[in-house]
Parts: C-alpha cells; structure tokens; sequence
C-alpha cells in the first residue's frame, strides 16, 4: 500500500473480529516500531505483546477499550535511560514511545491490520497488573486485530481543519 493510503485509510478500530494476527504480521509492526527514531537513539522503549486469555482478561480489568483485539501491545519506557533536554524540564521517554507506537500503528495498517490507540487506563495499575519493573512507564496500549464485519472508522474521521488552521509560517 502506499504510504499516502496507510496514513488516509487508517483509523482507530473499535470493534474486532475474531480472526488471529499471523506471527509475520506482528513480527513486521514490532520490527518498525524497533526502526523507529529515538533521541539519542537511547531506544528506551519496551514492547509487550499479550496475547493469552490470562493477560487479556488482565487489560480487560484495566480499560473498557479492549473491543475484543486479539493482541494488545503495551508501549513502555525506561525512565532511567532517557535523554534530559536541555533546561531540565522534559525529557525523550514520552515522545520516543510515542514515536515507536505510531510507527507501530503505520506498519499494522500497512500489513492489513487494523489498531487502536488506548490511553483510557491508569498506568500504574497496568503496570502492577502486569507485574511490570518499576523503572519502565507505561505511556499507551494499543489493540491490534483486524476489523469485525461492519466495523470502520467514527463518522467524523474524514473530517480535517484546513492546513492554515493548524501551521503558521513565521
């Protein structure tokens, strides 16, 4: 697919099907979020996949979200191995993850899968849950699956303000 189609056809799937991601799909969204830029090229970030009944039922005790996805990925970071900006005020964990799970999502949707970006859920109980070490942050889960019958995207999703709206040229 080309990349300008990945990027206008996909959105945020809220309700799967039961069909299972193949191995070399998945294999293929966690190889670009691995590809993925990071500050420094600290790459911070840790990945898990779940996919057991156990773990699922587990996501599904933490977030409404879940819409019966058939694999969630959960996008962590390792606080203790970040680049501080300089000032001192923020560092690269947040946006590093942030960028890892968006190449992620691309690369879904590349491969006919479709995704969903979750931050409805309390971080620090997800991490307890899932029995996570205390020096990773969790920043998002992300369902991934493919589409149940009649599914697609909010009704507004084609609709986008216009470039003047939201860049300025100083």
């Amino acid at each position: 697919m080309e990349f300008k189609e990945v990027i206008r056809k996909r959105y945020s799937c809220k309700k799967y099907g039961s069909r299972r991601v193949e191995p070399e799909k998945l294999a293929a969204v966690l190889e670009a979020g691995r590809l993925a830029p990071t500050a420094k090229n600290l790459q911070e970030q840790h990945i898990y996949v779940l996919q057991s009944p156990e773990t699922l039922a587990k996501i599904d005790g933490i977030t409404p979200c879940r819409y019966g996805a058939p694999v969630v990925l959960v996008v962590a970071f390792d606080k203790n191995n970040v680049f501080t900006y300089p000032g001192g005020k923020r560092d690269s964990g947040a946006e590093d993850a942030a960028i890892v799970a968006t190449h992620m999502m691309l690369a879904a949707a590349d491969e006919g899968l479709d995704s969903c970006w979750l931050n409805f859920f309390d971080p620090e109980k997800a991490a307890e849950a899932l029995d996570l070490p205390e020096n990773e942050e969790i920043l998002m889960l992300m369902d991934i699956g493919y589409a149940a019958e009649g599914a697609g995207p909010l009704a507004n999703h084609d609709s986008r303000k216009p470039l003047s709206e939201t860049v300025s040229r100083l």
